[in-house]
Formats: structure tokens, C-alpha cells, sequence
């Protein structure tokens, strides 16, 4: 960013990083599910979105770990993706179902305001990429007077291109748009047709409006008090009866069930006074659709995208990805277009319609269609399993449980189990029995029978599961005990 003094610090200013993590991303579906959302899931490079935004919060000169807000569903994914890039977290608090992210900023700074109401929190999304983090915690540096001073300061993107898939900040002075200090705002503009975009950049006003915040911990709850009292009532009463679970602290569900999904945008920014902008233009992406993954992909000679186990003939212009390897894509004279393949589905598009993809699934949920939202691999506590076959009355399934982990001790009313250990030692429990189990050895479990599988070694256990009987749903199971503390039976 020009003109950005890179060696500015955070002088005498606590800030922490929150970082949104408990949304789905519907348009980058099948490789983006509600069990497994776009955050999670390694769109470019072997690292997900979300540990981007972690390792860009793990500076010396942010206060502390980043505080982690999520979903239910997703908790032990944030965990599990934390470790694997050797990173901590100060908090992870669980949202009792998502309601937006106005309820859930309000719950970080309540959270943060027993430790110090004059602290600053840096709000960042989990779906966002920061190209140059050293320019953009300088950046955060520089607007650190303002938001210390009770300025709620919002972060504008210095626009590529004229582009209908992002809001859009009009700031007061057209030579601002460079600025290396917060400058005033005029208004938000929802996400314009083109031709509107396109005028609007001429003018040299206008900055993409990334999401991203820095204010006081009592500058945003007074914001709140002012222009969302019934939100701060309903999250203060969820807050006020906290919980600590396995690490992760959850909040009174009745309370937080009557905020309203509204964004901040929405509930805060677009109605209060105090109110500032902090340009950025040393590299952002928002990978919202998968026109923006080919955006941001390397390209062949052609302007093709290929991922995976993919062969592209006489195609231009097109992104060709396969998320299996045992599902090989073939694209042949395919120009501009999407293949985006998974273990069960497949999404095939003209690139242009990328950003309608979220209908496809609005569609698919219309009519029943499971793929919809879950995909063939399920992440569990204990590691994840994904289904390789099924038909009437029958279920394979091949299952990871990782090192230290345990399944519940459970049962099943209406199936039988034979377990095929593959890789590593399993110690399981069958009713009074429990013995050891190494690769090639089985085990049959029938129905009603209490048992678990653990894993004491150091080393993933992979075991194929055959499951039989007249119903094979994921609901037919009774916990007694779980070191997770699911619900149990």
C-alpha cells in the first residue's frame, strides 16, 4: 500500500482479533456444504481460509490470540484446523445457532469487555484473503487513534474492477481513496448492477466494502445500546449465563433464539454517526464464488484452472476441479465454464453464473436432495468418516479416528455393525468385552450391543465399517458416555 509506513506499530493499544468462522457459503457449492462450509475447506493452497485469517491475527502486536466465534457444528473443525498450523485461540465461544454477524460482534465485545471496555477489537471475517499481511497490520496500526478516540472504523478495499458481488463505501473526499489515515464516510451502497459499479468507480470515491472493523469494545456495545437496544438485551441475557464445555464456552440458547439474523451493516454501520474508513490496497480477495477461485488461480496457457485429478482438451477460459481422487474430470472444447466435481455431486456452469450457484442449492433443498448440505466425508469430534457405498439395507463406510480420540460408548437399535480394522491399533469395547484389535483383524457388533472404538496409540486408525439392517440413519444412536459431551441418551 502506498505510502504506509510498514514499520508503524500498535503502540499502548489492546487489540484482539475476532474471527467470524460460523457461516456456509452456498455459492461454492459442492465443495462448500452446511457441514462443511467454504472457511474450512483448502479452496487455494493446502491451508483453508480460515487458518489464513488465524495467521494473519498471530502478530506481537495484537493483544492476544484471536478470539474464534462459531457454530455448534463446527467447533471441533476450528480446533482440529488451530493445532495443525501450530496455533492457539484466547476463546472459542459457540453461537447457539447463527443469527448474522451483528449478534455475533456483540457477543465477542461483551466477552471482552470484563477484561478491559476500553480494549480495541479487530472484527475479520474467515473467508477472506489478505495478500499482504505486513501492509494490512500497518494499516490497522494507522487507524488505531481513531477507533481508540470511540471511532467505529470500517476497512474499504481500493476496487480492482467494477464488480456486482460486493457492497460498496462512498467516502467524502475523491483523493481519499489512497489515504494512509481513516477518512470520513459518506454512505454504504448495497451491491450495484454493473453499469452502476462501473460509474461509480469513475468518480474515484468509492472503496469495496470488505467486513472488516476496528472499534472499542464500548464504543460498538454503546453503538449497540443506541441503535439495537433488543439485540443487546437478548445477547446480553444469553451472555450472562455462560458455560464452559471441553475448552469452548457456550450462552443461554433461549436468549440468543430472540436476536434477529440481522449483519452489523445492517443493524450498526448504516445508521451511526461516529463513523470512519480505513483504505487497503495492497491485496484483498474474497473468494465468494467459484468465478473468483478461477480469478485468483494459476492459469494455463489458456486461461484454464485445473485442480485435482482433471484433463483439460481444447478448453479456454474454464475452472476444471475434482475433490476425489477417484472421480477423474475430462473436460473437452469448454469455454468459460465450471466443473466442479466432488464424491457425490457435481456442478457443471457457465462461469458467468457462478455467483447464482447458492440457487442451485436453494433448489436441491427444495427437493430433499441430501447432498444439499452434507457431502460423503462427515468430520466428527474423533476424526471423520466418509460413505463409499450403500443400497437397501446396507451402509459402507471408511472411518479416521485420530490419535487420543474415542468414539462414544453407543448403540444402535435398528443396525448391526462389522468393523475391518485397516491401519493402526483399536481398542474395543463389545458389551462386557474389550480387547485389542490391529490391521487386518474384525469385529461384528450387533444391534443394541453397547460399544466404542479407541484410540490410545500415536498413530490415525482407519477401519472400514459395513453397517446392515432395516434402518441406517446417522439419528439411530444411543450415547451413554462421550468424552465430547454430545448428547447422550
Amino acid at each position: 500500500m502506498q505510502g504506509l509506513d510498514r514499520s508503524n506499530r500498535v503502540e499502548n493499544a489492546l487489540i484482539t482479533p475476532v474471527i467470524l468462522c460460523g457461516g456456509s457459503g452456498t455459492r461454492l457449492w459442492p465443495a462448500s456444504r452446511q457441514s462443511l462450509p467454504k472457511q474450512f475447506v483448502p479452496l487455494l493452497g493446502e491451508e483453508t481460509l480460515f487458518q489464513k485469517a488465524v495467521q494473519l491475527a498471530a502478530d506481537t502486536d495484537f493483544a492476544q490470540p484471536p478470539l474464534i466465534l462459531t457454530g455448534e457444528a463446527f467447533r471441533f473443525i476450528v480446533k482440529e484446523q488451530l493445532e495443525s498450523i501450530d496455533q492457539s485461540a484466547s476463546a472459542i465461544l459457540i453461537e447457539p445457532e447463527a443469527r448474522n454477524t451483528a449478534p455475533a460482534v456483540l457477543l465477542a465485545a461483551l466477552h471482552l469487555r470484563a477484561r478491559d471496555p476500553a480494549a480495541l477489537m479487530l472484527v475479520l471475517p474467515s473467508d477472506q484473503m489478505i495478500g499482504d499481511p505486513a501492509a494490512f497490520r500497518a494499516a490497522v496500526a494507522a487507524a488505531c487513534d481513531e477507533a481508540r478516540a470511540g471511532t467505529l472504523v470500517t476497512f474499504g478495499i481500493d476496487p480492482a474492477r467494477p464488480d456486482t458481488g460486493f457492497g460498496y463505501l462512498e467516502l467524502a473526499d475523491t483523493n481519499a481513496r489512497m489515504a494512509t489515515r481513516p477518512q470520513p464516510l459518506l454512505r454504504f451502497v448495497e451491491k450495484p448492477d454493473l453499469a452502476t459499479a462501473t460509474a461509480m468507480l469513475a468518480t474515484g470515491r468509492y472503496l469495496w466494502n470488505a467486513g472488516i472493523f476496528l472499534f472499542s469494545v464500548a464504543s460498538i456495545i454503546a453503538a449497540f445500546r443506541t441503535h439495537a437496544p433488543d439485540i443487546l438485551a437478548a445477547v446480553e441475557a444469553a451472555h450472562a449465563r455462560p458455560e464452559d464445555d471441553l475448552g469452548f464456552t457456550r450462552f443461554d440458547h433461549s436468549a440468543w433464539a430472540r436476536t434477529p439474523g440481522i449483519s452489523v451493516d445492517y443493524a450498526i454501520m448504516e445508521k451511526a454517526s461516529n463513523l470512519a474508513v480505513m483504505p487497503y490496497g495492497a491485496g484483498w480477495v474474497d473468494l465468494g464464488d467459484w468465478a473468483r477461485v478461477w480469478m485468483e488461480s494459476a492459469k494455463d496457457a489458456t486461461g484454464t484452472v485445473c485442480a485435482g485429478a482433471v484433463t483439460a482438451i481444447d478448453c479456454s477460459g474454464s475452472l476444471l476441479r475434482s475433490e476425489s481422487s477417484d472421480l477423474h474430470v475430462v473436460g473437452f472444447g469448454l469455454h468459460d465454464m465450471l466443473v466442479v466435481a466432488t464424491g457425490d455431486a457435481v456442478l457443471v456452469a457457465p462461469r458467468a453464473l457462478s455467483p447464482r450457484v447458492g440457487e442451485v442449492v436453494a433448489r436441491l433443498r427444495q427437493d430433499s436432495v441430501a447432498q444439499a448440505a452434507v457431502s460423503t466425508r462427515e468430520l466428527r469430534p474423533w476424526g471423520w468418516f466418509e460413505r463409499i457405498a450403500h443400497g437397501d439395507h446396507f451402509q459402507v463406510k471408511r472411518i479416521l479416528v485420530q490419535p487420543g480420540a474415542s468414539m462414544s460408548l453407543q448403540s444402535h437399535e435398528h443396525r448391526a455393525e462389522h468393523w475391518v480394522i485397516v491401519a493402526g491399533t483399536a481398542t474395543v469395547t463389545v458389551d462386557e468385552e474389550r480387547r485389542q484389535l490391529q490391521a487386518n483383524q474384525s469385529i461384528y457388533i450387533p444391534a443394541r450391543s453397547r460399544h466404542r472404538l479407541e484410540n490410545e496409540g500415536d498413530a490415525p486408525i482407519m477401519l472400514i465399517e459395513v453397517q446392515t439392517g432395516a434402518y441406517l440413519g446417522e439419528d439411530d444412536i444411543v450415547r451413554y458416555q462421550d468424552q465430547y459431551a454430545r448428547a447422550q441418551s
